[in-house]
């Protein structure tokens, strides 16, 4: 079920300023009597996981209505119904466009807690997320200990890395060459996300998988190779089904990220997590390398590191359902 929380209430930023009567799209399925899975949407993902999450979230999977309450939430700064750089400034009366302010991970975690609030929702069976949403579980985890038995991170960081970062300056880079980027309407920047998305791939997939998809099957090519109608497909793709005011302002968050940040370090913050932790990284993941996941498991009390084998790098926990699936039963089976 769809629904938009809105609310009175003003959510006070971590960086400065504040976001006055929040809403919120959210999507829940299943009864609330059950245990509740929440999950944390990726970058550009909207609040109905069964349809972005297929595979692991749906009747016929693992997580079911019929066994679990699942909730997500969409994201603050998105375009799927949260507020975000469309909505209404309530000092200006127009969209926020440029002006709208720098939302962090944490600020992610305070919106989701305004919503858990509402529903009355007291305890959490299991908080999962990928990449950007790994990084809201592992930051709600260090916020409220108590409210989570369980938390799968996956292909996340502790922080985001300098190799990241530089990843999301291009992207912003290819935005800010269009031309109708400065100017005020909810397609500007298009045509520069388009090129912002092209850059994107290359860090969600690997040399492997290009190779796999995407090969030649003839010697006799000069041009027009699958490869690069891939990429044009995939602008073309994010163009029609987003907008590049959220996809800036996302990438700004992804930046924002540091556990560490305001309090003692690193390891202390991730050492405060109480529930009991899957961590999960993909093999052949280059934007968020096992490193960084090892790590996770390292600092988290009572955590498990395990490794999906897969081609298809940072994509990878949206493709090897099968093996994701298994990863969280044994883990469930284990504690």
């Amino acid at each position: 079920m769809f629904k938009i929380l809105k609310t009175n209430q003003t959510l006070n930023l971590e960086a400065g300023g504040k976001l006055e009567n929040l809403e919120i799209a959210y999507h829940t399925y299943g009864d609330i009597k059950k245990p509740v899975v929440w999950v944390c949407q990726a970058l550009t993902g909207n609040s109905d996981v069964f349809d972005w999450w297929n595979g692991l979230f749906g009747e016929e999977f693992y997580f079911n209505p019929n066994e679990y309450f699942i909730i997500c939430a969409n994201v603050v700064g998105s375009c799927y119904g949260t507020t975000g750089p469309l909505s209404i400034n309530p000092s200006t009366n127009k969209p926020y466009y440029h002006n709208f302010p720098l939302i962090t991970i944490r600020d992610l975690v305070n919106a989701h807690e305004i919503l858990r609030k509402h529903l009355g929702i007291e305890k959490i069976h299991t908080a999962i997320g990928s990449s950007l949403g790994g990084q809201q579980v592992l930051e709600w985890a260090i916020y409220k200990p108590e409210l989570f038995e369980n938390i799968i991170p996956i292909e996340t960081n502790a922080q985001y890395s300098p190799w990241a970062i530089a990843f999301n300056e291009s992207q912003r880079m290819a935005i800010r060459t269009d031309k109708t980027w400065k100017e005020s309407h909810e397609n500007a920047g298009k045509e520069g996300m388009k090129t912002a998305r092209s850059i994107a791939l290359l860090s969600y997939r690997h040399y492997a998988g290009y190779n796999s998809t995407q090969y030649e099957k003839t010697n006799s090519k000069y041009n027009d190779f699958k490869a690069s109608s891939y990429q044009r497909y995939q602008g073309e793709k994010i163009a029609k089904r987003f907008n590049a005011f959220s996809y800036y302002s996302l990438l700004n968050t992804l930046d924002s990220h540091n556990v560490g940040r305001g309090r003692k370090n690193i390891e202390t913050a991730l050492k405060t997590i109480k529930a009991k932790t899957l961590v999960i990284g993909v093999s052949s993941d280059i934007l968020f390398p096992t490193i960084e996941q090892k790590f996770l498991a390292k600092q988290i009390p009572n955590a498990q590191y395990k490794e999906i084998d897969s081609i298809f790098g940072h994509d990878g926990f949206l493709v090897e359902a099968i093996q994701l699936t298994n990863l969280i039963q044994n883990f469930y089976a284990s504690t």
